[in-house]
């Protein structure tokens, strides 16, 4: 979902980046400041309920995810070390944000069962980033499934709104155990895949 965006981000973001760059500003700051706001709104927003102004602030900082690779490259500095920086800082921001709905669920919203699947979502989805950096480690890929991350960060963001707007716990409920399902599915397809690549290997 989020993926299909980033084309038109990248887009409107240029004119930004030029500017930014100008100011003397580098794209690692860029990459670290969105993280920090990512992360002190989820853990201060959600625990004390205030869902929707949490999920405007995280997403517009989700969307501008590609502003600092729109530097990089304009720059002439896009290379391992920023694919690096960006992709470790994202695990951040995804915890900070389960992490923030298992406080809101076990404090102000005293769901337990919620709380264990928010909890679920925030293992799972690091498990899911791992699985493919460690095949990619051992020289093979393991991409791909049906919840990328950008997908369960949409889904997860859309149902925080929602029960921000006025909807029902339970539609958030609901969609952090579908998250947790789709990332568990996930996990399966990617060992699958390697291990249908490690097979291979041992048989050449």
């Amino acid at each position: 979902m989020l993926n299909g965006l980033r084309g038109a981000m990248t887009r409107f973001f240029t004119p930004i980046a030029r500017v930014l760059l100008r100011l003397g500003v580098s794209p690692d700051a860029v990459t670290i400041a969105g993280t920090l706001v990512v992360v002190v709104t989820a853990l201060w927003a959600f625990p004390t309920g205030h869902l929707l102004l949490g999920t405007l602030v995280i997403a517009f900082f989700v969307l501008t995810d590609s502003l600092d690779g729109v530097m990089a490259r304009q720059a002439g500095t896009s290379g391992p070390w920023g694919a690096f920086l960006d992709s470790t800082l994202d695990r951040f921001g995804d915890a900070a944000i389960f992490a923030g709905l298992v406080l809101w669920f076990t404090a102000g919203g005293d769901d337990r069962l919620s709380a264990i699947l928010a909890l679920a979502c925030l293992v799972l989805g690091s498990i899911v980033p791992y699985a493919r950096a460690r095949a990619e480690g051992l020289g093979m890929t393991a991409s791909g499934g049906i919840a990328e991350r950008a997908d369960r960060l949409a889904l997860v963001l859309v149902a925080t709104a929602a029960v921000g707007f006025g909807a029902p716990d339970v539609v958030l409920t609901v969609v952090l155990g579908l998250l947790a399902l789709a990332s568990t599915v996930t996990i399966v397809q990617r060992m699958t895949k390697v291990h249908r690549q490690a097979v291979t290997r041992v048989t050449e």
